[in-house]
């Protein structure tokens, strides 16, 4: 399959960053390289409307630097743009010219619509919101772009000047920052918002942020809560956390925010303005969670530059997180009859399972992802290969899983075979007790299962449950003797019984 490398360069007002990737034509990307400059365009832009010779230099160093790993990587196409600094500076066209000579591709300086386009194109190609009214939103040093959206149709595009440097060198100067450098922010963003959603005032649910403030928002939070997950990429945060985090950050002064776990130090004297506009922006559309979206206008950039190549249509509706299951189990050459019969066996157990023990629709999703990654870890050698198919699962590129969800398919895969989880297994122990419970249910489930089929010829046709008292009576339909299958389950019952506190049997219809 021809394979083309795309280089995708994002001009910002805090930061320039540049992501290379190879492509296929199958419409797919890999990243081979991502690398950030903190140029801060912006500095001082509100007050003199000029970008600074300073950071023109280091933003030419930057773009120089960026020229060598397009040359070295030998990428065949850039996609390369300049936002609301750029835009907004009376000498942006004059910087913009030199920045392209250094890069040797043209740098186009897009509208705040065109950031809002390609903030929507990466949202839709990474979260399944089908059946939902949600916002992206994407802030950045200069500029805010929020669209709205149901499901995978996009309604409207807006943006407004509520960048985190912008509205930084705007309103706040003291430190740590004022009750009444406060108090005006909030009345600035409220009335920007005011006056842009004047005629179409919207509730949402829920916001798919990109942008640094956003991640590093995702970052502390993660960091508060003590989780720990391979990627930030569609983290959740409650409004809650946005509200307890932004009243952290006022009570310190820029020397105490750079030691806040999560918030890299470049970002620790804007991120009060970004966190507040955050804040205002949930409040305002009534959204009681936000999805972290780590790519943003770069990937935005990428898909534009596939479609530009000829590699996807760009209307493509996005994969399933089923499609994305299965395009990841045949990447590690699954034996996938054993996988789907494994997890048909897991489904029939789990749904007789629902009404006595309470088990809830989303961790029915977990098991069947679980179950059909389980032997991925095969891929890379048989012993322990339930230990390779945690490492593997955990940092997949799974689409329509959160981080956590993420991790706990691969603590589910996990379990299938050898030791229970123990004191001494730290990834287990480090979840919250109600998803040790969860992951000890489903791994007790997809364990039993996967001795259901020992001898890899899908001879159970079907398994049910029946309850009386401690016991837990599994009936099995099959067509021959299945006595090596009901020996291997009876070896792997172990798990299930400590999850359920009960004690299993099997009996043949």
């Amino acid at each position: 399959m021809k394979k083309s490398r795309i280089a995708a360069i994002d001009i910002g007002t805090n930061s320039i960053r540049c992501i290379i990737a190879e492509a296929s034509k199958d419409g797919k990307f890999k990243i081979l390289d991502d690398e950030k400059a903190t140029v801060r365009l912006g500095e001082k832009l509100a007050m003199t409307g000029t970008i600074s010779g300073e950071a023109s230099d280091r933003a030419v160093e930057a773009i120089q630097r960026f020229r060598m790993l397009v040359t070295g990587l030998k990428v065949e196409a850039v996609e390369a743009v300049a936002t609301s600094a750029v835009r907004t500076a009376t000498n942006g066209k004059e910087l913009v010219a030199r920045l392209s000579e250094e890069l040797g591709h043209e740098i186009k300086v897009i509208s705040g619509d065109e950031e809002a386009e390609l903030t929507a194109a990466s949202a839709l190609s990474n979260f399944d919101m089908y059946g939902k009214r949600y916002a992206m939103v994407d802030i950045g040093g200069g500029s805010v772009e929020i669209v709205t959206a149901y499901g995978n149709h996009v309604e409207e595009f807006y943006s407004l000047d509520l960048g985190a440097v912008v509205m930084t060198d705007r309103f706040l100067s003291n430190d740590p920052v004022s009750e009444d450098e406060l108090g005006k922010l909030q009345r600035h963003i409220r009335t920007s918002l005011k006056r842009v959603f004047s005629t179409n005032r919207i509730s949402v649910d829920t916001l798919i942020g990109s942008g640094g403030t956003l991640t590093a928002l995702g970052c502390m939070a993660m960091q508060m809560r003590r989780d720990n997950y391979v990627s930030i990429h569609g983290y959740e945060v409650l409004r809650s956390e946005v509200v307890h985090l932004l009243a952290m950050l006022l009570r310190k002064d820029l020397k105490g925010r750079r030691t806040i776990a999560g918030l890299n130090q470049d970002r620790a004297d804007i991120i009060v303005a970004g966190v507040v506009v955050i804040d205002e922006l949930m409040r305002f559309l009534d959204a009681n969670r936000l999805l972290v979206n780590e790519r943003g206008i770069r990937e935005g950039l990428l898909i534009r530059a596939m479609k530009r190549l000829g590699f996807t249509d760009g209307n493509s509706t996005p994969p399933t997180w089923r499609d994305s299951v299965m395009d990841f189990a045949r990447s590690c050459h699954i034996d996938e009859p054993h996988a789907t019969h494994v997890t048909d066996i897991s489904l029939s157990i789990f749904d007789t399972l629902v009404l006595p023990f309470g088990m809830k629709k989303p961790e029915r999703k977990l098991l069947e992802a679980a179950a059909m990654l389980h032997d991925s870890g095969y891929f890379i050698s048989y012993g322990s290969h339930h230990k390779h198919s945690y490492h593997l699962i955990r940092h997949a590129e799974l689409f329509g899983f959160t981080p956590r969800e993420r991790e706990l398919i691969a603590q589910i895969a996990r379990y299938h075979r050898k030791s229970l989880p123990k004191r001494k297994h730290e990834a287990f122990q480090s979840l919250k007790e109600k998803d040790q419970v969860t992951v000890a249910r489903l791994g007790g489930i997809l364990r039993l299962a996967d001795g259901l089929d020992r001898r890899r010829n899908s001879l159970v046709q079907d398994a049910s449950c029946l309850f009386g008292g401690a016991t837990v009576t599994i009936r099995l339909s099959a067509t021959e003797d299945i006595s090596v299958e009901i020996f291997g389950a009876n070896a792997k019952k172990d798990l299930f019984e400590k999850a359920f506190g009960c004690t299993v049997v099997f009996v043949t219809a």
